[in-house]
């Protein structure tokens, strides 16, 4: 066709071979121009925009078109084999510039002779300039949707517009440069100037929108890894967005096997449909970039290992970057491009900063998925056996007891480990939780598929599962405690370790999953007194809630009387050991039984509803003496247990403001700290009540973080102020490196939710000293001193604290810790 074209302008054309001289020294400024051309991608090719408009308004104007055309084609292919461009390529593009260039002429030639510069030679030379950019436009969508489809045609034509623009914009400033050049000739000094200025400045105005582009990317990438990160559509947010970032073939997300997490290996692949589980990218790249924990890029114009070049052509890959996703020192996995897209692009070493920033922020996002993964674990299950624990056991018979069956009950088996205390204390805890980690294995593998399997307290595993009746679970439990009876190995021993089971059965023994939990650990507390250790619930065996009855008596007695004491923990900032507050902690003496555990008469107030008297003599007790103590010149605030009951009793916020008003005690000084395990399914029903009191400025407190299913609910849904982190995980964190880490996971997790976070449980320096490097506002614990009653703390308080100025006001100051 541009032979055609060519012929056709020739002929029509005298003298025309006298101006070849002017098109040799013309051929330069067209390859000069066509150089300067900006890239897009579509799909998988590059189309290349020039400001060769510029070259053709002055040549159409000043020569046959015949030459331009000649001129034109030859610049193409001069600029094509200096980019080694394929032969296939190289033709198409020679053959359409040609093409183009001939059309214009052609277009040109149906107009009347050109004569002067005026308006009508500028819209001839703007007609016959815009002809050749379209058909080239034209030409190029037409090889694109014969190759990859007419949407991908389409959207070329789409994106392009802007290559109209630019072009009308080229064509006026040709139109300059033809009007200064026809004036004089010397003006084609300065316009040879303007030329490679404007080249240069839209080669560096080009640079720039690129570069703009990629941040813009990376902080669109950025923000999808964030609000991903706990979700499973991290990886894909990952791969998508940063393989269309770097214009990339492949982009692989490569996560080796670890504990209990699968090998992930997942790839996004350009106009492929989801993810794919292979990779492209070499094995010895891959593994040189983990063993060394480094970037490891290859390719033809960057390579900091080129010694693996063989192994990019041997898998048939032009070029690669590797970039291992880091964990601290550790390398958790790897994220890997491959393959610029467009047979002249590669990659850069800018590329691979833009890589590893991308990496940088995956290796984050896996990290804290995977630690709220094992929080969200931890919550429901045991840390000894990783066995569900009594929240998951509840919530699953929660679900059971829903499903009725014809024909079949939910069996409830508690089985309790006889002798592990003599054990414990014979061998050590270490030699008995050996033993309870295998009685949790023999169980797993003895109770069946269709059971679950759980651990509920110390000693005491559940099996739930639905069976034909009430007889058959007694048969399967009686069954069950025979093959648990093998010999066990502990060490160096073998031990014969007994069991005793409880059996209690839906709907024979109640629908409710705790009442069912319950009266199968009494029926268990019966079987120890069997020779064959296996006892059905009946209610009798609740007659033994006899004495608790009796310590109900005792206790509402007691609480009129004043015979419950309250007792006062300190509570010390650990950066400056300051003393801010104390815990109000109830103690009773019984004239009869000695000492009785807050557990227990906490839990028979609840059962005989004297709680709420409970927890008002207690907060009574402590706003009470915190007025003394501000009185005193000794302000200290005061932190105060509730349970859900009490949140779910409306008067409650009323009967606080009451007492607060009555013993002139800013609200801000009083703590609630909500620890009652059931709270969970009662959240709805209490908050009310928990916006009522943080509405009258009372600080909101989650106790015993971390120890149950509630614990990030907590956070979500209730409006506390603080994070008290369980006793449990801070006495170990100084020899157990899973404790520590869930400690300062919890502190990192409350500073992103802005709360205060306060330790119990602080027993020595060392705790005291991680604490404070892991950030942790407040401590509390024996390190300190152990709940006193007000006597002895006043005394206390004289003898281990100091006054000190702050710019707050007085406080007081420990004198030493310890």
């Amino acid at each position: 066709m541009a032979v055609v074209f060519s012929v056709v302008l020739a002929l029509r054309h005298d003298g025309w071979t006298d101006r070849w001289p002017a098109a040799l020294l013309a051929l330069p400024f067209f390859v000069l121009l066509g150089m300067s051309s900006r890239h897009i991608l579509i799909g998988r090719h590059n189309i290349s925009l020039s400001v060769i408009e510029i070259a053709l308004v002055l040549g159409f104007y000043f020569a046959p078109a015949v030459l331009v055309v000649f001129v034109s084609t030859v610049a193409m292919l001069i600029k094509e084999l200096r980019r080694k461009a394929a032969p296939d390529k190289l033709a198409f593009n020679v053959t359409r510039a040609a093409a183009a260039t001939a059309t214009g002429g052609i277009v040109l030639e149906l107009f009347p002779p050109i004569d002067g510069t005026g308006p009508v030679t500028w819209g001839i030379l703007g007609v016959a300039v815009t002809v050749n950019t379209v058909v080239t436009l034209l030409a190029v969508a037409s090889v694109i949707m014969t190759v990859q489809g007419l949407h991908a045609g389409l959207e070329m034509i789409r994106v392009t517009w802007p290559g109209l623009l630019a072009a009308q914009v080229c064509i006026v400033i040709g139109l300059v440069f033809t009007i200064a050049l026809d004036t004089t000739w010397w003006s084609a000094f300065l316009l040879l100037v303007l030329a490679s200025v404007l080249t240069l400045a839209y080669r560096s105005y080009s640079d720039f929108l690129r570069q703009h582009h990629t941040l813009a990317e990376l902080y669109e990438l950025a923000n999808a890894v964030v609000e991903s990160g706990q979700d499973v559509t991290l990886i894909d947010s990952v791969l998508v967005r940063a393989r269309a970032l770097m214009q990339a073939e492949y982009a692989t997300v490569r996560l080796p096997a670890s504990g209990r997490y699968p090998e992930v290996l997942l790839t996004s692949k350009i106009e492929a449909q989801g993810l794919l589980d292979f990779s492209r990218t070499p094995a010895a790249v891959t593994e040189r970039a983990t063993a060394e924990r480094r970037s490891v890029s290859v390719g033809s114009q960057i390579s900091t290992d080129k010694d693996l070049m063989p192994s990019l052509r041997e898998a048939k890959v032009k070029d690669c970057i590797v970039v291992p996703l880091r964990s601290g020192q550790a390398v958790i996995g790897t994220l890997e491009m491959v393959n610029r897209l467009g047979d002249l692009k590669h990659f850069t070493a800018g590329d691979v900063q833009v890589v590893e920033t991308i990496a940088a922020h995956a290796a984050a996002a896996v990290e804290n998925s995977r630690l709220v993964e094992r929080l969200r674990y931890d919550a429901y299950h045991d840390r000894l056996t990783s066995l569900p624990n009594r929240r998951r056991i509840t919530d699953a018979l929660t679900a059971s007891v829903k499903i009725r069956t014809p024909g079949e009950v939910v069996a409830v088996i508690l089985f309790d480990v006889d002798g592990l205390r003599d054990v414990n204390e014979s061998m050590g805890h270490d030699a008995g939780d050996k033993l309870l980690a295998e009685v949790a294995g023999r169980l797993l593998k003895i109770a069946g598929p269709g059971a679950l399997v759980g651990r509920i307290g110390g000693d005491e595993f559940v099996v739930t599962l639905r069976a034909e009746s009430t007889e058959e679970t007694v048969r399967l439990a009686t069954e069950m405690r025979e093959q648990l009876r093998g010999p066990m190995a502990v060490g160096t021993l073998t031990l014969d370790v007994d069991t005793a089971a409880g059996v209690a059965v839906q709907p024979d023994h109640g629908d409710d999953p705790d009442a069912l939990l319950r009266r199968a650990e009494l029926a268990a507390n019966a079987a120890k007194a069997l020779p064959y250790g296996v006892q059905l619930f009946h209610p009798a065996l609740e007659s033994r809630a006899v004495r608790r009855l009796g310590l109900a008596a005792d206790l509402r007695r007691a609480l009129d009387s004043g015979e419950l004491e309250v007792h006062f923990q300190p509570k010390v900032t650990i950066q400056d050991r300051h003393l801010i507050g104390v815990e109000c902690l109830a103690r009773w003496q019984h004239p009869a039984h000695g000492e009785v555990s807050p557990e227990d008469f906490i839990a028979v107030a609840e059962h005989t509803g004297q709680l709420h008297r409970l927890t008002e003599v207690v907060l009574t007790a402590g706003l009470r003496h915190c007025r003394e103590w501000a009185d005193a010149g000794r302000p200290l605030s005061i932190a105060v247990n509730l349970s859900a009951r009490t949140l779910l009793d409306p008067r409650f916020p009323d009967q606080v403001h009451e007492l607060l008003k009555q013993y002139r005690v800013p609200a801000g000084q009083v703590t609630f700290e909500i620890s009652e395990p059931s709270m969970l399914g009662e959240i709805e029903r209490a908050l009310p009540t928990l916006y009522r009191l943080r509405d009258l400025g009372v600080r909101l407190s989650v106790d015993d973080f971390g120890t149950g299913a509630s614990s990030l609910s907590y956070l979500r849904q209730l409006p506390v102020h603080e994070v008290k982190i369980d006793d449990s995980f801070v006495q170990g964190m100084a020899t157990d490196s899973g404790d520590l880490a869930i400690v300062r996971a919890v502190i990192g997790l409350s500073r992103e939710f802005g709360l205060t976070v306060v330790a119990e449980g602080v027993e020595s320096e060392l705790t005291f000293d991680l604490l404070d490097e892991l950030g942790c506002e407040i401590g509390q614990g024996y390190f300190f001193s152990r709940p006193l009653p007000v006597e002895r703390l006043n005394t206390w308080l004289s003898a281990q604290t100091e006054p000190e100025e702050t710019p707050t006001g007085e406080v007081r100051r420990l004198r030493a810790v310890g």
